[in-house]
């Protein structure tokens, strides 16, 4: 990737699409293309294909999708598989028709089975039923590292795959009702300790072991593929270690100072009893990630308190 390369990162509002464009431009790469979902709506392939042919892009990151909690992804199963497939059946095309030079799909490790053997490695892909609560999501990023295989062998193009594990920091989603787990708990949290409430209820039983990555995390992994991965296989993004909720809450509590109790609902679902994926094979071609937890988890609540007031609520990125 030269420096003057006309970059295009889809989804650059996004929780990992914003931390890439702020990685690239640290990087110095100015020519980004950046297009909102308002200006281009990336489900119209014709709007789409007019788009990249205006553009002559040189690299495309993936990462604009439709992306929500168990809530939503129980809700709008078929929003979810169908937007999320237009997405990226539409960049992906559009990208092989203009001759794109290179692209990074970023998919996600929902679609891992359910009872994956821990941690999830790249070849445990389709070895076993996936979460019902995600599985259209799931399927539909299934596809979407299909396609950039099946092009890469049809057509010769230059098209990876990478799965990061579940992410957090700024420009996330906190609004209650369709976010995931950590900006869901942070921001319970902080309106608990803001009204005074004695309580704050968790979903679940509280034994689910997540892995968390801060999202400047992942965009240093993208852009380290980018440069230095053109293999068809899939590559795991993450950490390598994970917490369970509970202990998630309890820092989460910490951090923000509530005093109250925690109540867990376990008539609620827990969803995957556990997600934590192998990062050897990222390790070995010679990353490893940086950010702490803690640390992590302290400059994304810092970066909440200063946008409260303008917090995204929306869940297409």
């Amino acid at each position: 990737m030269d420096k003057d390369a006309k970059i295009y990162v889809a989804g650059h509002r996004g929780l990992a699409g914003s931390a890439i464009v702020r990685k690239l431009r640290a990087e110095g790469y100015g020519n980004l293309v950046e297009r909102t979902s308002s200006e281009l709506d990336l489900r119209d392939f014709d709007a789409t294909l007019d788009f990249f042919k205006q553009e002559s892009v040189d690299c495309v990151f993936l990462a604009a999708a439709k992306v929500g909690g168990i809530i939503a992804n129980n809700e709008q199963p078929a929003t979810f598989i169908r937007d999320n497939l237009r997405i990226q059946t539409n960049v992906i095309e559009a990208s092989h028709l203009t001759g794109v030079g290179k692209l990074l799909f970023l998919g996600s490790t929902c679609i891992y089975p359910k009872f994956a053997p821990q941690p999830m490695k790249e070849t445990d892909l389709l070895t076993g039923e996936l979460e019902p609560t995600n599985e259209p999501y799931a399927i539909a990023k299934i596809a979407g590292i299909t396609m950039c295989k099946s092009y890469n062998r049809q057509y010769g193009t230059n098209y990876i795959s990478v799965m990061p594990t579940n992410l957090y920091g700024p420009n996330d989603n906190f609004e209650l009702a369709h976010s995931h787990v950590l900006p869901a708990l942070m921001r319970k949290f902080h309106e608990a300790k803001k009204n005074g409430l004695p309580a704050v209820e968790i979903w679940g039983t509280g034994m689910p072991r997540r892995e968390f990555m801060h999202a400047d995390d992942l965009a240093d992994a993208c852009l380290f593929l980018m440069k230095h991965y053109s293999e068809n296989e899939i590559v795991n993004i993450g950490v390598g270690e994970d917490i369970s909720i509970r202990e998630l809450a309890l820092l989460l509590k910490e951090l923000v100072g509530f005093e109250g109790e925690l109540i867990f609902d376990t008539s609620k679902p827990d969803g995957t009893p556990r997600k934590l994926v192998d990062v050897t094979k990222l390790n070995g071609l010679g990353w490893k990630s940086k950010i702490d937890l803690h640390q992590g988890l302290a400059q994304t609540y810092r970066w909440f308190l200063e946008s409260e007031a303008n917090l995204r609520s929306v869940v297409i990125q």
